[in-house]
C-alpha cells in the first residue's frame, strides 16, 4: 500500500467510526432515560465490568463517573470470581459491558448480581444476548462494521462503547447539577480545581513576612523593609496600625525624579493613598483579576474594614506559582 492508500485508509477509519458513534443518536430513547434514572436513585456505587477492549472501555467510564460526582469503580469479571465480588453492595448498580452479550467471565456473574438484586444496565451489540435478556435496561451499542478491513478487530465498537458511556455520565451529570465547583472539589490538583479552590488567605503572606511602616519612617527604613521582604511593595500605616497608602518600586523611582532630598523625604509624601485591597476569603483567581484591572502586582488584605490593620499581602507571583492560570 503506497503512502495515499495509507492516507485514504486511515480516512476511512475516521469514517467508519465517527458514523457508528453517530448512529448512536437514534438509540437514545426510553431505555437510555431509565438508565440514567436507575443510577440517579443509586445511593452506593455504579460498579462498571467488561473484559478485554470492553474492560479498558469500561475502566474509562468508571473513571469518567467517578470524576463527575457518581462514585463509580471497575469490577474485573474474572478477579470478581474469585473474591472481587465482595465490592458489591445492596445500594450499587452495576453497569455490564460486551459486545457480543456473551462473554464467558461476564454472564458468570450474572447469578451473583440477581442474588443481590441489584439493578443490571447492559451495554452490548447482541440485544438478543444472555445478558441482554437479564439487564433491566439495555442500551444497543452495535456497529455496523468494525475499521479494520478484517472487520474483527474491536475499532468502532469500542468508539461507541465509549461515546455512550460518555452520554450517560453526562446526561447523570447535568440531572444532579454537577458544578464547575464540584468538579474542582474532585481535581484539586488541576489548573481548574486551584483556580476554584485556592482563596487569597492560601496564599498570602502573613506576620513577619508582611512589609509594613509607619507615616513618618525615612527613606531609609522604607528601603530597608522593602529590600528585606523583597515583594517590591510595602503598606504605609498610621498610628494606630491603619493602612493609609502603599508605596511600590514605581513610586520610589518617580520619588527619586521629583524629591529633591530624597533622604529626607518621609513615607507619606511618596505613598499612594488609599490603596486596593482583598478579602482573605476571596479566590486567588478573583485577586488575580482585580491586579490585571488596576495594572498592580499586590494587593493587602485587612483583618477589619473598620480598624484597616493588615493581616496579610498577596503578590502576583504567589498566584502563578501557585498554578491558578
Amino acid at each position: 500500500m503506497g503512502t495515499t492508500g495509507v492516507l485514504e485508509r486511515a480516512q476511512r477509519v475516521f469514517d467508519i467510526e465517527a458514523n457508528a458513534i453517530l448512529r448512536l443518536k437514534e438509540r437514545i430513547d426510553e431505555s437510555f432515560l431509565k438508565a440514567v434514572n436507575i443510577i440517579l436513585a443509586c445511593t452506593g456505587k455504579v460498579i462498571v465490568t467488561g473484559i478485554g477492549k470492553s474492560g479498558l472501555v469500561s475502566k474509562k467510564i468508571a473513571s469518567t463517573f467517578a470524576c463527575s460526582g457518581t462514585p463509580a469503580f471497575f469490577l474485573h469479571p474474572s478477579e470478581g470470581m474469585h473474591g472481587d465480588i465482595g465490592m458489591l453492595s445492596q445500594e450499587d448498580v452495576v453497569l455490564a459491558i460486551s459486545n457480543s452479550g456473551e462473554t464467558e467471565e461476564v454472564v458468570k456473574l450474572l447469578p451473583l448480581i440477581k442474588r443481590r438484586g441489584l439493578p443490571l444496565i447492559v451495554m452490548t451489540g447482541n440485544i438478543h444476548s444472555l445478558l441482554a435478556r437479564n439487564g433491566d435496561v439495555v442500551l444497543n451499542i452495535g456497529v455496523e462494521q468494525e475499521a479494520c478491513s478484517l472487520n474483527l478487530v474491536p475499532t468502532a465498537s469500542t468508539a461507541a462503547t465509549m461515546a455512550m458511556g460518555d452520554a450517560l455520565a453526562i446526561a447523570v451529570l447535568e440531572r444532579r447539577g454537577f458544578s464547575e465547583t464540584d468538579f474542582a472539589m474532585l481535581h484539586p490538583g488541576g489548573a481548574l480545581g486551584k483556580k476554584l479552590l485556592l482563596t487569597v488567605e492560601d496564599l498570602m503572606h502573613v506576620k513577619d513576612a508582611i512589609p509594613i511602616v509607619k507615616e513618618n519612617d525615612s527613606m531609609k527604613v522604607i528601603l530597608i523593609e522593602m529590600t528585606s521582604k523583597r515583594l517590591g511593595v510595602t503598606a504605609v500605616c498610621d498610628e494606630n496600625g491603619a493602612l493609609t497608602g502603599v508605596i511600590t518600586d514605581g513610586d520610589l523611582r518617580r520619588a527619586l525624579e521629583r524629591m529633591p532630598d530624597i533622604f529626607a523625604t518621609k513615607a507619606y509624601q511618596i505613598m499612594t493613598a488609599a490603596p486596593k485591597t482583598i478579602e482573605k476569603t476571596a479566590l486567588a483567581a478573583t485577586a488575580l483579576q482585580v491586579m490585571e484591572k488596576h495594572s498592580i502586582t499586590s494587593l493587602f488584605i485587612l483583618g477589619d474594614q473598620i480598624k484597616r490593620n493588615v493581616i496579610g499581602v498577596i503578590h502576583l507571583h504567589d498566584i502563578l506559582r501557585a498554578g491558578v492560570v
